[in-house]
């Protein structure tokens, strides 16, 4: 994992019972508030911390803090509402690794994880610093620190000595780690959203007096959606809005509310903001739309300093129909029903849009939030929340942005485990980065990147709020497919054939019947049907024979899931029957997966209803097909390992790490790495190029091509100069040199095209044939690393064949990335081939998936060709683009 920068600034963290607390580098003129901090702290607590409780050892650890930090030496301070609560220091014990640690916490912050809190930011910032292990001495009878180290996640080794424990921490942050912070995250995340979604007092600040008022509607909604706390109102000048008594101003509310409703206008809602956090309010959501930066920063930063957790601004607002709450403080025109969906939006218009289809369909919600400019709660926060709130087990969302978009991924994978995740893929024609340099860059579109972040994540993304609806309906109400092989039946032959069709270019199976399951089938159904998939039953079928049909498919074994495609026809008229009700009924009887088609009904989508279950029945077969391989997606993520990231032997990121400084210390604007840096970095990683040689003339080169051409049928001579990217667009490469004659009249034409530039020579053996594809990696500055994979060569961008991971790449994820793209059956072995050296492409992936955590500097990796063969892989041409960064701990807790 990249070590990541100590916090250059001030940052906010939730404690564990959902309070905020800042966290900042302790300054010079920190002292005075430091000395404070230790003179209030008992004489017990001293005790613990110094192993004495003269005070004089309190006053030499401010001084000592206080001084100016440098790398190895540094202290954190955590602060509430302008005091001190808790400090940790760290300075590395000379000519090792390791670092002495010092932790202390104000008497009544404790039990509240102000300490763990500090901890987490230490390491982070330690692991910057190149130390490996905290150092710390308590008291034996000091249990709360002791259970403090214990409890971080961290690897610690305890040594007992009289009275004393000395401990060490291993910083290195594994697994382990990483899910007890995601644990303790969790924890305080839902603690902090209570008074924002399950307040017991609401103040709406702006209703108007006259109809059409914002803040009036939201008002109206909480009224008549019968909100069970206390409910008031705050205008200048009137006494009442909708029968509710109002205040002049937040201040002269009685009791501060848990959740403040900010409906004023933009250049207010900063200084209403500050005024509701001095009352004590909990939480704010801001309908107001318009703020500038100026105003935006003064609303979070009241937020932050009182801390209030923020849902807006501009947005629709938000909905909790749980007993006890009946929370609707949304200016929607219909109240959302009660039931188990989660639903959180970016866009009011998706919100109101979703709030309608679900409505139309009977799917309750059981907490709505429309997330507006997100300034700070996210649909990382509700998925936490639709986690534990004991409620939800279907979760909606539309997202325009991601703030931290791998906590958001750790999360959602976790999730998905227990309940299904749906989104709007939006924006997936984003013109992104049309003007990309490489590769690696042309292939990484925004698109491909969250692609790649909900198919490791398990997140179930539709193309369309129609299709995200249609597959909400099925996942509603039907069990997920057990795999992908699905039966048609329908009364009419061409219905089941675009029925058919539809499913197949779904990414379903629909596979010939046995002979011994088509003729139970003919047997039940009338005279005329066909049975061979799909199942034609006739028009002539009745309510009786298509139910035994359909359980005879059901009971066979032979399919998955069954789409049934019924119109309306003259003899179903005549006879009164009603096919649909043998669909109902099959679901009634049987827990299997059941999709109705029905062309001539006017809504999109729409539930079949029984007495006890429900199917989806969708005016589109394309519809239904859609909806059943996304359940069939989810089945095999939830069937697949979960995956980890392998251990490697054979790295070293101190030197890479050294080869990008020196890189940069020349190139302080970055740029493309020399052939030398190039290679050097990669075998810090453990991946070996195809043999080269430099060549500065003529003759380096002919000396070089001999000594390839001794072990292969030819040379190679690819020019180089700085900055140049595409070599065969400039016609900078010769291939297949067989003699001395052939090689240096390749120099010559080069020396002579590219004079003034041409910096020297690239002399490579002739690379033996094989599948030529493309890996490379591309640093997204909100996702992070992305590996990019698929076919190579001179047309890999025309042909746009690639698939991408975030990294770090788990095993589950290679694999995965081995048989996206389309080229995959060529690697796997086609017609009879022998497969190429998966394990080695494997290996590749991984190391560059390494390498790009480790390095954030590395802002691009090209490598193409990567010749694959059955025998071993060749990697034929590289190129890596450096530039200043500095590391980001994405797992590490703050509010942004």
């Amino acid at each position: 994992m990249a070590q990541a920068e100590a916090a250059p600034r001030e940052v906010h963290v939730l404690l564990a019972d959902g309070a905020t607390v800042s966290v900042r580098p302790v300054r010079p003129d920190d002292l005075a508030e430091v000395t404070a901090f230790y003179e209030a702290m008992s004489p017990e607590n001293l005790r613990l911390r110094f192993f004495t409780a003269n005070r004089r050892s309190a006053e030499q650890s401010a001084e000592r803090v206080c001084r100016p930090a440098c790398p190895g030496r540094r202290a954190l301070l955590a602060e509430a509402g302008g005091e001190a609560v808790g400090l940790v220091e760290y300075e590395r014990l000379p000519g090792t690794d390791r670092a002495d640690l010092a932790l202390a916490v104000a008497d009544r912050w404790h039990h509240r994880g102000v300490g763990t809190v500090l901890l987490e930011h230490a390491a982070s910032a330690a692991r910057s610093d190149g130390i490996t292990a905290f150092a710390a001495d308590a008291l034996s009878e000091n249990r709360d620190v002791l259970e403090v180290f214990a409890d971080l996640g961290l690897g610690i080794v305890r040594r007992f000595d009289g009275p004393e424990v000395h401990c060490l921490v291993r910083l290195e942050p594994d697994e382990t780690y990483l899910s007890a912070v995601e644990a303790r995250g969790r924890t305080a995340d839902v603690a902090s959203l209570q008074p924002l979604l399950r307040p017991r007092s609401v103040a709406v600040v702006g209703p108007g007096r006259r109809p059409g008022s914002v803040g009036r509607a939201i008002l109206h909604n909480l009224s008549r959606g019968g909100f069970d706390g206390r409910l008031y109102a705050v205008h200048p000048v009137a006494t009442a809005v909708l029968g509710v008594t109002t205040y002049r101003t937040v201040s002269d509310v009685p009791q501060a509310p848990d959740l403040a409703v900010l409906a004023v206008p933009a250049t207010a809602v900063a200084s209403v903001a500050d005024e509701c956090g001095r009352h004590g309010v909990r939480a704010l959501l801001v309908v107001s739309a318009g703020l500038d930066r100026e105003h935006g920063r003064g609303l979070l930063s009241a937020c932050r300093r009182y801390g209030m957790r923020l849902v807006g601004p501009n947005c629709l607002g938000l909905a909790n129909t749980e007993d006890g709450v009946s929370l609707d403080a949304t200016f929607a025109a219909d109240l959302p029903a009660p039931g188990t969906a989660g639903v959180a939006v970016q866009s009011g218009g998706v919100g109101i849009a979703l709030l309608t289809g679900l409505s139309r369909l009977g799917i309750g919600v059981s907490t709505f939030v429309s997330l507006g400019d997100k300034y700070d709660v996210s649909g990382n926060d509700m998925l936490q929340w639709w986690e534990s709130d004991g409620r939800s087990d279907l979760a909606l969302l539309h997202l325009e942005s991601f703030g931290n978009a791998r906590a958001f991924s750790r999360t959602a994978r976790r999730v998905t485990r227990t309940i299904p995740v749906l989104t709007v893929d939006a924006g997936r024609t984003a013109a992104g980065r049309r003007a990309a340099a490489s590769h690696t860059a042309a292939a990484a579109t925004p698109a491909m990147t969250r692609q790649a972040l909900f198919r490791q994540a398990g997140v179930t993304a539709a193309r369309s709020i129609a299709e995200l609806l249609d597959t909400a309906a099925l996942l509603h109400s039907q069990p997920l497919p057990a795999g992908r092989r699905v039966a048609v039946v329908s009364n009419a032959g061409g219905t089941g054939v675009l029925a058919a069709d539809a499913t197949i270019e779904s990414g379903l199976r629909v596979p010939p019947l046995s002979p011994e399951l088509t003729g139970r089938l003919l047997a039940a159904l009338p005279d005329g049907a066909a049975a061979a998939n799909p199942v034609d039953t006739t028009a002539a079928v009745s309510e009786d024979k298509l139910r035994a049909c359909l359980a005879e498919l059901i009971g066979s074994g032979e399919v998955d899931a069954l789409v049934v495609a019924l119109v309306p026809t003259a003899v179903a008229a005549a006879t009164g029957e009603d096919l649909t009700r043998s669909v109902v009924r099959t679901a009634e009887e049987h827990r299997f997966p059941l999709a109705a088609v029905l062309p001539d009904q006017a809504a999109s989508v729409r539930y079949l209803q029984g007495q006890s279950a429900a199917v989806p029945g969708y005016a589109d077969p394309q519809s239904a097909a859609r909806a059943l391989a996304h359940g069939a997606d989810r089945t095999e993520w939830l069937a697949r390992p979960r995956g980890t990231v392998v251990d490697l032997d054979g790295i070293d990121g101190e030197r890479a790490s050294a080869t990008v400084s020196r890189y940069l210390a020349v190139h302080p604007d970055g740029g493309w790495a020399d052939p030398r840096s190039c290679a050097e970095l990669l075998g810090c990683y453990g991946i070996r190029q195809i043999p080269w040689a430099w060549a500065r003339n003529g003759s380096d080169a002919v000396h070089a091509a001999r000594r390839f051409r001794d072990r292969h049928a030819g040379a190679v001579l690819k020019a180089q100069w700085p900055g140049l990217v595409h070599k065969s667009e400039e016609h900078a490469v010769r291939l297949d040199l067989t003699d001395d004659a052939q090689v240096s009249a390749a120099y010559q034409d080069f020396a002579e095209r590219f004079r003034g530039k041409l910096a020297g020579v690239i002399v490579q053996p002739m690379a033996r044939r094989g599948v030529e594809l493309f890996a490379g990696v591309v640093q997204d500055a909100v996702f992070g690393p992305l590996v990019v994979f698929g076919l190579g060569g001179t047309a890999t961008e025309v042909l746009a064949d690639h698939a991408a991971r975030l990294a770090p790449l788990t095993d589950q994820d290679v694999r995965d990335l081995l048989s996206a793209p389309r080229c995959a059956p060529l690697l796997f072995g086609h017609r009879g081939a022998e497969p190429v050296d998966l394990e080695g492409l494997g290996r590749l992936l991984t190391r560059l998936s390494r390498m790009a955590s480790d390095l954030p500097q590395l802002a691009e990796a090209d490598l193409n060709p990567v010749i694959a063969r059955p025998d071993g892989i060749d990697i034929v041409d590289v190129r890596l683009r450096l530039v200043p960064s500095r590391a980001y701990d994405p797992y590490l807790r703050r509010l942004r």
